[in-house]
């Protein structure tokens, strides 16, 4: 804390501040608990499409062998051509949202191609999807805990540094202008006992 002005004017100014820090600290630490809970939320929900996806790698194990004909190459059918992300707003954050992954056309010869091939092209496609919305929740992530980083520190501030400061300055000034008050009050009263005593002596004399 800087050096505090001893005065009414720095009272009130400090007192301003007191109440202000005060009024604004429970909106920080709620939005605070927003971000927690929602990291939470989103943490177990890459979790769960994880698990979702292991799960599908798991199912492709019985007929990945077939990728490796010499006919079938699928890699162009499973590249996405755009990833289609909204947006979502957590306690005054955006946050991006995952909606869609758009492929191009799976185009080929029925004839030439394997009949499993357009099954393949649906779950690997699927598999695919997974993977960019689980891309799309770490970044919400991330810009969740930099954001939660952020009103912690505000937080902290407010309730360690901020709150103290004001406070203490506000004891300081008014003792000082307690004291001020008694010693005026207390010279008032040697004036008037002086005027007083010079009154009675004029009299007597």
């Amino acid at each position: 804390m800087g050096k505090v002005k001893l005065t009414k004017g720095e009272l009130k100014k400090q007192r301003d501040s007191l109440r202000q820090y005060e009024r604004y600290l429970p909106t920080l630490q709620l939005k605070k608990q927003q971000l927690q809970l929602e990291i939470s939320h989103q943490a177990s929900l890459l979790e769960e499409k994880n698990k979702n996806l292991a799960q599908k790698k798991n199912a492709t194990l019985i007929w990945s062998g077939l990728l490796s004909e010499p006919h079938v190459e699928l890699k162009p059918w499973l590249l996405p051509r755009q990833v289609i992300r909204g947006e979502k707003n957590i306690a005054g954050v955006d946050i991006p949202l995952f909606e869609k992954v758009e492929f191009a056309p799976a185009e080929y010869d029925l004839f030439a191609m394997s009949l499993w091939v357009d099954a393949a092209i649906g779950i690997l496609r699927t598999m695919v999807s997974l993977q960019e919305e689980m891309k799309v929740i770490k970044r919400g992530i991330e810009v969740l805990r930099e954001e939660l980083r952020i009103t912690t520190q505000r937080v902290n501030l407010f309730e360690k540094v901020k709150i103290p400061e004001a406070r203490e300055a506000i004891r300081l000034i008014k003792i000082y202008l307690g004291d001020q008050m008694s010693n005026a009050v207390g010279r008032s009263k040697i004036a008037k006992n002086r005027i007083e005593a010079g009154l009675l002596a004029g009299a007597a004399a």
